[in-house]
């Protein structure tokens, strides 16, 4: 198992375009009208459905696909899974459509790739008539609700995580971690080089951080960047002048408080448990909040390409409902990488399997419960605001400071 993650929605709109300018001439092969029409109750007979992941969803909803495999064979006979990164999903999938030969079936992907699908009309509208088959979505956490209005007609939530901004530091390095936002600039002021975030449009994290400042600082409107950011723009330029570079990823902020270079790095509940987990990061890292913070939230999506044909989206309507139950839920808890992970309610950590218990009885937090129920949550930005936030971020705050790892 190995740290990955999406979340580059900037980089997913602009790329997406980039994609399909160099796609090569189409070859017709069946037509994207086998997608129209009544979806039925089940397939004709079972389909091979095949999955791409551009989120690292799979990390949490794999056993749940295979043990649907496993249960109805009549109805899915075998899947084949691939993975790639979101910025070339929007260009991937409109060459197939251009050629009638749609070969993915079901993409897993966060807000980026969904955005920038519904961008250019790839995706299939499931729910207005169908929704009533996935009478799991009743059940959502409200946080997951909110997610799930992001995620409109086409896209279907299927994990979700409360996320951050939380800041994550080593106790033998910084006995008394800052509190408020102040006390962040006061240490960075007096610690030069040791506070880090990576770069907003490559990093969860460091985009989190970013979309969380508006709600701690007080500013005039956290949905607008670029015209209700006044005291987070400022913000993030007076700490900007403390900060030696940024790293182009999280996991090289990971390795930087792992090996000292540096001291308090901006996290999530996620990149806080699982690179401890895995051994990235020393267990006796600590995490605190920073003063009146809002959880800004996050959550991956199950959507299908225009295209598709309607028996597969038959067999994805059930295996979706089969991913919404309590009990497939449960396996997002995983290794703390989404953290919790369900997307439903009452889903206990008791009902996970015996791996991911350990792995969060052992490197998870008591005090996240009661951070999760105290505080606020938020929704992230969407597409074009937070393609607006990077774009600005990089030109006027750390976009000349940026490392490549």
């Amino acid at each position: 198992m190995h740290l990955h993650r999406k979340l580059t929605a900037a980089t997913g709109l602009v790329a997406a375009l980039a994609a399909l300018i160099a796609c090569g001439a189409p070859a017709p092969n069946k037509p994207a009208a086998e997608s129209g029409g009544e979806v039925p109750e089940k397939p004709a007979k079972a389909v091979t459905l095949n999955i791409l992941d551009v989120a690292g969803n799979l990390q949490l909803t794999q056993g749940m696909i295979d043990d649907f495999v496993q249960q109805h064979s009549d109805v899915i006979s075998k899947v084949t899974y691939s993975k790639g990164p979101a910025p070339e999903l929007a260009g991937k999938i409109k060459a197939q459509q251009n050629a009638n030969r749609v070969d993915i079936d079901l993409v897993l992907t966060g807000t980026d790739g969904l955005a920038a699908g519904r961008e250019q009309g790839l995706w299939t509208d499931l729910l207005t008539k169908y929704s009533d088959r996935l009478p799991g979505m009743k059940d959502y956490l409200p946080p997951a609700a909110k997610m799930q209005e992001l995620g409109g007609k086409e896209g279907v939530t299927v994990t979700y995580y409360p996320s951050g901004p939380l800041l994550e530091y080593m106790p033998s390095k910084v006995p008394s971690p800052p509190k408020t936002a102040d006390d962040l600039l006061a240490y960075a002021k007096a610690n030069k080089g040791k506070v880090m975030y990576a770069r907003p449009a490559n990093s969860g994290p460091g985009r989190t951080f970013l979309m969380g400042l508006p709600y701690i600082l007080g500013d005039k409107d956290p949905k607008d960047p670029v015209n209700g950011w006044d005291k987070t723009w400022a913000y993030l330029k007076e700490l900007n002048q403390y900060v030696d570079f940024y790293p182009s990823g999280t996991a090289d902020t990971m390795k930087a408080l792992a090996n000292g270079s540096a001291n308090v790095i901006a996290s999530t509940t996620g990149w806080d448990i699982n690179p401890r987990v895995l051994g990235t990061v020393p267990k006796e890292a600590a995490i605190t909040p920073i003063q009146g913070f809002h959880w800004v939230t996050d959550a991956h999506y199950a959507v299908v390409p225009k295209g598709v044909s309607t028996d597969k989206q038959a067999a994805i309507l059930q295996l979706l409902q089969f991913m919404l139950t309590p009990e497939q839920q449960a396996k997002a808890y995983d290794k703390g990488y989404f953290y919790p992970g369900p997307a439903i309610k009452g889903v206990e950590l008791s009902q996970a399997p015996q791996e991911s218990k350990d792995a969060i009885t052992e490197f998870g937090r008591p005090e996240y419960d009661k951070l999760i129920a105290d505080n606020p949550t938020e929704v992230p930005l969407d597409a074009k605001a937070l393609v607006a936030a990077f774009d600005k971020w990089d030109r006027e705050v750390g976009g000349s400071k940026v490392k490549k790892s």
